[in-house]
């Protein structure tokens, strides 16, 4: 089973390279396909997540100990050798052994070149001899860390120089699995005790109300308390940002980029499911994961809706308490989740703030005398954050920036904008800003 584990990594890693795909989904569907048992699906993800968040440094390797060119190699080959290697390097609970004579019988098995297993084996038995002493120069973050050289410099510019390799450490770690309670249905204690005689090891949050984090969950759709609707994956800076707009029973709430509906179930169930929150996504296909999400929580006091958040309704001006903005955006601040997202196109980036703007203006005509409107983004990059919100609030609009309370280390936000990193709070790397209607 523990080929098959491999053979699972090694398709997810080459379709993320071929077409794309991206990891999480790919893999989730990957296993479900090969029937791996959760010890083999554990195994498939930390290979899976283990190279994307170390390939660069991978790479570093093959290059020293190779004759071949690392970009010269077949496809499979590298792919292979990039995670013999991590095996060998990064894992100790695989025998070295087995790391080397699995990855050369994965390239038996997928390449058609009759030296490319000899290949495979001799150098991850240079590696395993002597490759380990060798490290990158202090200095070289980018490879140490697997972090592209553009991306190290936007991330050098956003945080204290002694804080950015920390940054870069926390992004190749493990992000907990965040269950959010549905306090409709259930409670902490109630939820904890149904969760643990399934087997699941559920842990409260250290300062994060109403929220568990889940050891050994598997596939959640296996799970009786996830089927009907007791608690919702939703990592805890996207709860943050909710918490922050105060959304109250009876409230009218529109969620302008709501997919796949995490923060309309926050507000939902904040709201005690009293009230209407109108949840729009400009994709027709996730909006039925909206609609299927409040369906399984018992959510009825939300609609899903097909919306492009850049065109304006008349019917909606000054109309709702609180308008959520959840612009699309880079993503790179969900790294620990997406290892990949740090290796696509930055150029297609430069144009995000134009559309959140956009988004945001649009936005902002929605909300009533005295209301509330909410700007979030998963990114730590401060030109799609502080610098789209202030461009904002520099045209004279009506708004103001409102501060805010959140709890544990997070605290008092006096200024009403506030980004949470993986490294200071353990949560995604997320930006929130506050902003109030004058009435």
């Amino acid at each position: 089973m523990a080929e098959s584990a491999r053979k699972v990594a090694l398709d997810c890693l080459l379709a993320g390279e071929r077409q794309g795909a991206w990891s999480d989904g790919y893999l989730r569907n990957s296993v479900r396909r090969a029937g791996l048992d959760s010890r083999d699906a554990a195994l498939a993800a930390q290979l899976t997540y283990g190279v994307l968040q170390n390939r660069i440094l991978l790479d570093w390797h093959l290059a020293r100990l190779s004759s071949v060119p690392v970009d010269k190699m077949e496809p499979a080959v590298r792919v292979s050798l990039q995670m013999g290697i991590y095996q060998l390097g990064f894992l100790d609970k695989i025998p070295p052994h087995a790391a080397v004579n699995e990855s050369v019988e994965m390239v038996k098995a997928s390449s058609h070149n009759p030296k490319a297993a000899a290949l495979v084996n001799a150098i991850l038995r240079a590696f395993e001899r002597e490759g380990q002493e060798e490290r990158p120069q202090p200095e070289e973050l980018w490879i140490r860390y697997s972090h592209p050289e553009w991306l190290v410099r936007e991330l050098a510019q956003t945080v204290p120089a002694e804080e950015l390799e920390p940054l870069l450490a926390a992004d190749n770690t493990q992000p907990p699995l965040q269950a959010q309670v549905n306090l409709i249905r259930t409670t902490p204690e109630d939820l904890t005790r149904e969760l643990e005689a399934e087997g699941v090891r559920a842990a409260r949050h250290a300062w994060l109300p109403n929220c568990l984090e889940l050891e050994g969950a598997g596939n959640l759709e296996n799970l009786d308390a996830f089927r009907e609707g007791r608690f919702y994956i939703q990592d805890g800076a996207a709860k943050l940002s909710v918490t922050a707009a105060s959304p109250a029973p009876g409230m009218r709430v529109l969620d302008v980029c709501g997919a796949p509906g995490g923060k309309s179930f926050a507000a939902a169930v904040a709201m005690g499911n009293q009230g209407e929150i109108i949840s729009c996504d400009l994709h027709p296909h996730k909006i039925k994961l909206i609609s299927t999400g409040a369906a399984r929580l018992g959510l009825n006091s939300i609609v899903a809706m097909e919306k492009d958040g850049r065109k304006f309704d008349c019917a909606w001006e000054n109309f709702f308490d609180l308008v959520i903005v959840d612009a699309p955006c880079s993503g790179l601040g969900v790294i620990r989740k997406k290892p990949d997202i740090r290796y696509k196109d930055p150029a297609p980036l430069k144009g995000l703030p134009k559309v959140q703007k956009e988004i945001l203006a649009n936005a902002s005509r929605y909300v009533r005398p005295g209301g509330v409107l909410l700007y979030s983004t998963c990114t730590v990059l401060t030109r799609e954050n502080e610098a789209v919100v202030r461009a904002f609030l520099d045209q004279g609009t009506e708004f103001k920036l409102e501060t805010f309370d959140l709890p544990g280390p997070v605290g008092a936000v006096k200024t009403g904008m506030v980004t949470l990193w993986p490294h200071r709070h353990n949560t995604d790397g997320f930006f929130i800003a506050k902003l109030r209607k004058n009435s």
